[in-house]
């Protein structure tokens, strides 16, 4: 029997970089030590603006005053995290934001676990989503 293809796809998700009083709000993937900016996948039909407000305050409690967008990136998965093969053309939105209301809380049930202001000084101690750096650039953060 030939291997077979992964399917391809493609996910498009939405980000935001909110810093305050030199922090940076940060979001853990579950179960892992990988962190990441909040934000996430687009439901059906959903804008990237009300997406990116919308994992905001799943991942963290908060509700945001999104800003401008900053960037568009792009990337391809190849491993899922199970290390299964995939073929997954990533297209991520990067939006700036800024805390309005609510309080910081860690998500349950859901891609990440814990969300956590972090010294915009020590991010780089942090086992980093590419996404992160890539977002502070974009922001012209640091």
């Amino acid at each position: 029997m030939e291997p077979t293809e992964p399917t391809r796809e493609t996910r498009i998700g939405a980000y935001v970089v909110c810093v305050r009083d030199d922090a940076l709000l940060l979001t853990r993937f579950a179960g892992s030590d990988r962190w990441t900016l909040p934000g996430g996948g687009l439901d059906h039909g959903e804008r990237p603006e009300d997406a990116a407000v919308r994992e905001v305050a799943e991942e963290t409690g908060y509700r945001i005053e999104l800003g401008g967008l900053v960037g568009i990136d792009t990337t391809m998965w190849k491993r899922a995290l199970d290390g299964s093969a995939i073929d997954v053309h990533v297209l991520r939105i990067l939006y700036t934001g800024e805390v309005v209301g609510g309080d910081l809380r860690h998500e349950t049930g859901g891609s990440t676990d814990m969300a956590e202001w972090v010294p915009l000084g020590a991010v780089g101690e942090r086992d980093l989503a590419s996404v992160v750096r890539i977002g502070l650039s974009a922001a012209e953060v640091g």
